[in-house]
Protein backbone atom coordinates (compact mmCIF):
# COMPACT_ATOMS: atom_id res chain seq x y z
CA UNK A 1 0.00 0.00 0.00
CA UNK A 2 1.34 3.45 -0.87
CA UNK A 3 1.41 6.43 1.48
CA UNK A 4 -1.23 8.13 -0.64
CA UNK A 5 -3.57 5.14 -0.33
CA UNK A 6 -2.96 4.95 3.41
CA UNK A 7 -3.70 8.66 3.72
CA UNK A 8 -7.00 8.20 1.89
CA UNK A 9 -8.04 5.28 4.09
CA UNK A 10 -7.10 6.97 7.36
CA UNK A 11 -7.83 10.63 6.78
CA UNK A 12 -4.28 11.45 7.90
CA UNK A 13 -2.25 13.66 5.58
CA UNK A 14 0.51 12.13 3.48
CA UNK A 15 3.00 14.51 5.10
CA UNK A 16 2.08 13.25 8.57
CA UNK A 17 2.40 9.64 7.45
CA UNK A 18 5.84 10.42 6.02
CA UNK A 19 6.95 12.08 9.25
CA UNK A 20 5.70 9.12 11.30
CA UNK A 21 7.44 6.66 9.00
CA UNK A 22 10.72 8.61 9.15
CA UNK A 23 10.54 8.82 12.94
CA UNK A 24 10.37 12.62 12.96
CA UNK A 25 7.23 12.64 15.12
CA UNK A 26 5.68 10.32 17.64
CA UNK A 27 2.19 9.47 16.43
CA UNK A 28 -0.71 9.97 18.77
CA UNK A 29 -2.61 6.93 19.91
CA UNK A 30 -5.55 7.83 17.65
CA UNK A 31 -3.27 7.91 14.59
CA UNK A 32 -1.83 4.51 15.47
CA UNK A 33 -5.32 3.03 15.87
CA UNK A 34 -6.52 4.44 12.53
CA UNK A 35 -3.40 3.27 10.68
CA UNK A 36 -3.60 -0.19 12.27
CA UNK A 37 -7.25 -0.48 11.25
CA UNK A 38 -6.45 0.57 7.68
CA UNK A 39 -3.63 -1.99 7.49
CA UNK A 40 -5.62 -4.75 9.25
CA UNK A 41 -2.98 -5.22 11.95
CA UNK A 42 -2.84 -4.83 15.72
CA UNK A 43 -1.62 -1.52 17.16
CA UNK A 44 1.22 -3.32 18.91
CA UNK A 45 2.56 -4.48 15.55
CA UNK A 46 3.16 -0.87 14.51
CA UNK A 47 5.16 0.33 17.50
CA UNK A 48 8.16 -0.98 19.38
CA UNK A 49 7.63 -2.01 22.98
CA UNK A 50 9.32 1.07 24.47
CA UNK A 51 6.92 3.37 22.60
CA UNK A 52 3.85 1.28 23.37
CA UNK A 53 4.80 1.42 27.06
CA UNK A 54 4.72 5.20 26.78
CA UNK A 55 1.38 5.30 24.94
CA UNK A 56 -0.53 4.96 28.17
CA UNK A 57 1.19 8.07 29.44
CA UNK A 58 0.48 10.21 26.37
CA UNK A 59 -2.66 11.71 27.90
CA UNK A 60 -0.82 12.35 31.15
CA UNK A 61 2.03 13.93 29.24
CA UNK A 62 -0.35 16.37 27.58
CA UNK A 63 -1.63 17.43 31.00
CA UNK A 64 1.36 17.24 33.31
CA UNK A 65 4.13 18.67 31.12
CA UNK A 66 2.32 21.96 30.46
CA UNK A 67 1.29 22.03 34.12
CA UNK A 68 4.88 21.75 35.32
CA UNK A 69 5.83 24.63 33.02
CA UNK A 70 2.87 26.71 34.21
CA UNK A 71 3.76 26.01 37.85
CA UNK A 72 6.78 28.25 37.38
CA UNK A 73 4.56 31.25 36.80
CA UNK A 74 4.85 32.81 40.25
CA UNK A 75 8.35 31.49 41.03
CA UNK A 76 6.94 29.23 43.74
CA UNK A 77 9.22 26.21 43.95
CA UNK A 78 6.99 23.92 46.02
CA UNK A 79 4.27 23.14 43.40
CA UNK A 80 6.89 22.54 40.70
CA UNK A 81 8.96 20.30 42.96
CA UNK A 82 5.90 18.28 43.99
CA UNK A 83 4.82 17.70 40.38
CA UNK A 84 8.38 16.90 39.34
CA UNK A 85 8.99 14.46 42.22
CA UNK A 86 5.67 12.71 41.69
CA UNK A 87 5.69 12.41 37.87
CA UNK A 88 9.34 12.50 36.74
CA UNK A 89 9.67 8.73 36.35
CA UNK A 90 6.17 8.20 34.98
CA UNK A 91 6.00 10.65 32.10
CA UNK A 92 8.48 10.82 29.27
CA UNK A 93 10.17 14.22 29.26
CA UNK A 94 9.05 15.20 32.77
CA UNK A 95 12.48 14.71 34.31
CA UNK A 96 14.06 17.21 31.93
CA UNK A 97 11.13 19.65 31.90
CA UNK A 98 10.83 19.76 35.68
CA UNK A 99 14.56 20.29 36.10
CA UNK A 100 14.50 23.14 33.56
CA UNK A 101 11.58 24.87 35.30
CA UNK A 102 13.17 24.49 38.74
CA UNK A 103 16.51 25.78 37.44
CA UNK A 104 14.76 28.77 35.86
CA UNK A 105 12.89 29.51 39.08
CA UNK A 106 16.07 29.25 41.16
CA UNK A 107 17.95 31.53 38.76
CA UNK A 108 15.20 34.17 38.80
CA UNK A 109 14.94 33.96 42.60
CA UNK A 110 18.74 34.28 42.89
CA UNK A 111 18.45 37.64 41.14
CA UNK A 112 15.09 38.73 42.54
CA UNK A 113 15.73 38.18 46.25
CA UNK A 114 18.85 40.38 46.48
CA UNK A 115 17.13 42.98 44.31
CA UNK A 116 14.10 42.88 46.57
CA UNK A 117 16.24 43.31 49.66
CA UNK A 118 17.82 46.37 48.08
CA UNK A 119 14.48 47.74 46.86
CA UNK A 120 15.05 51.01 48.66
CA UNK A 121 17.33 52.09 45.83
CA UNK A 122 15.83 53.39 42.62
CA UNK A 123 17.89 51.08 40.42
CA UNK A 124 16.57 47.79 41.83
CA UNK A 125 12.88 48.62 41.44
CA UNK A 126 13.07 48.41 37.61
CA UNK A 127 15.15 45.22 37.96
CA UNK A 128 12.41 43.60 40.07
CA UNK A 129 9.73 44.68 37.60
CA UNK A 130 11.79 43.41 34.65
CA UNK A 131 12.37 40.02 36.31
CA UNK A 132 8.68 39.66 37.08
CA UNK A 133 7.61 40.48 33.52
CA UNK A 134 10.45 38.47 31.94
CA UNK A 135 9.77 35.31 33.97
CA UNK A 136 6.02 35.54 33.35
CA UNK A 137 6.50 35.86 29.58
CA UNK A 138 9.04 33.01 29.44
CA UNK A 139 6.81 30.68 31.48
CA UNK A 140 3.72 31.41 29.37
CA UNK A 141 5.60 30.94 26.09
CA UNK A 142 7.13 27.65 27.27
CA UNK A 143 3.75 26.41 28.52
CA UNK A 144 2.25 27.09 25.10
CA UNK A 145 5.20 25.30 23.46
CA UNK A 146 4.73 22.32 25.81
CA UNK A 147 1.03 22.13 24.91
CA UNK A 148 2.01 22.10 21.22
CA UNK A 149 4.67 19.45 22.02
CA UNK A 150 7.33 21.76 20.57
CA UNK A 151 10.84 22.31 21.92
CA UNK A 152 11.06 24.92 24.65
CA UNK A 153 13.93 26.96 26.08
CA UNK A 154 14.48 28.80 29.35
CA UNK A 155 16.98 31.59 28.64
CA UNK A 156 19.38 33.04 31.21
CA UNK A 157 19.15 29.91 33.34
CA UNK A 158 21.91 28.51 35.52
CA UNK A 159 21.63 24.73 35.90
CA UNK A 160 21.62 24.08 39.63
CA UNK A 161 20.18 20.60 39.25
CA UNK A 162 20.61 18.07 36.48
CA UNK A 163 17.70 15.95 35.17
Amino acid sequence: MTQDELAERTGITVRTIQRIEQGKVNPRSYSIKVIATALNVECGDLVDSSYSDNLEYSNGKRLWLPLVHLSGLFLLLIPTMIIWAYKRDEIYGMKEAGAEVINFQLTMLAVLIPSGLLAFTMITIPVCIFIGVFSTVVVIINTILAIAESPYRYPLTYHFIKP
